[in-house]
């Protein structure tokens, strides 16, 4: 089947925006609001259990929190905690704070040059995406994917896989004809309940996760004189970085 598209993640695949990125801005939003919530690096890690900054505030508060009371207008509460959240994360996109993980750049400019078209699935929101793209790729970025699936636009987030149904639909593709890229176990779930085939690129979050099913799993997508290293999965023949020729073998294989 001829490769047609790309479908990134973005959180933990296209930069390692969790633990350096969206951790510290939560905690400005809660010491903002004046709540004595606090995660550390430790505690986040076991919260990205949950897809979903708003499904992880309600989480974090059901399990680790029970002698928080929580108000009648709760629900509105997260609303403005996780729009404070959005703004911080922002500020430090814009300061520089979140590089792109390697070989993505250069995977992007491959794709755009040899007409691959590009596509986002992710649970992040809208305004993250568009902040990661514009302060990290290019400030154009955003018109480099001709399909963005993010936040709410769909009422199941990952592992369902109605976010990978949502963009395919987007793009008049069939799964057969596209790669998606994953970092997490939810997000490889989700991917492979679509009929996608799935590249696996791990952080430190999550490196221990279940990734049977995936295509392949790298540690980074490589750069020249940065080979990346295979996982788990087929052997790269030779290859030192995820580029096209090698992602339309693995598309290709059984």
């Amino acid at each position: 089947m001829t490769l047609k598209a790309l479908i990134f993640d973005v959180d933990g695949t296209l930069a390692d925006t969790e633990r350096d990125g969206h951790r510290l801005a939560f905690n400005q939003a809660f010491a903002e609001a004046g709540l004595d919530w606090a995660w550390n690096v430790g505690l986040y890690g076991e919260l990205l259990t949950v897809t979903g900054g708003k499904e992880r505030m309600r989480h974090y508060v059901e399990r680790y929190r029970p002698d928080y009371r929580k108000p009648a207008n709760f629900d509105a509460l997260v609303k403005r905690l996780h729009a404070a959240k959005t703004r911080h994360y922002t500020d430090l996109l814009e300061r520089g704070g979140i590089p792109l993980r390697p070989g993505v750049r250069r995977l992007l400019d491959e794709a755009r040059q040899a007409g691959i078209r590009l596509a986002i699935a992710t649970t992040t929101t809208p305004a993250n995406v568009r902040a990661l793209l514009q302060h990290t790729v290019s400030p154009d970025a955003e018109s480099w994917f001709e399909a963005i699936g993010a936040g709410d636009v769909v009422p199941a987030k990952k592992p369902a896989p109605d976010i990978y149904h949502h963009v395919l639909e987007q793009l008049k593709l069939p799964p057969a004809q596209c790669m998606a890229f994953e970092d997490s176990e939810n997000g490889l779930c989700s991917a492979h309940a679509a009929g996608l085939k799935t590249v696996i690129t791990v952080n430190d979050y999550t490196r221990q996760h279940d990734f049977r099913g995936a295509t392949i799993v790298l540690n980074h997508f490589g750069e020249p004189g940065r080979a990346f290293q295979v996982l788990s999965g087929p052997p790269a023949n030779g290859s030192r970085i995820l580029d096209l020729t090698l992602i339309r073998q693995l598309l290709s294989d059984p």
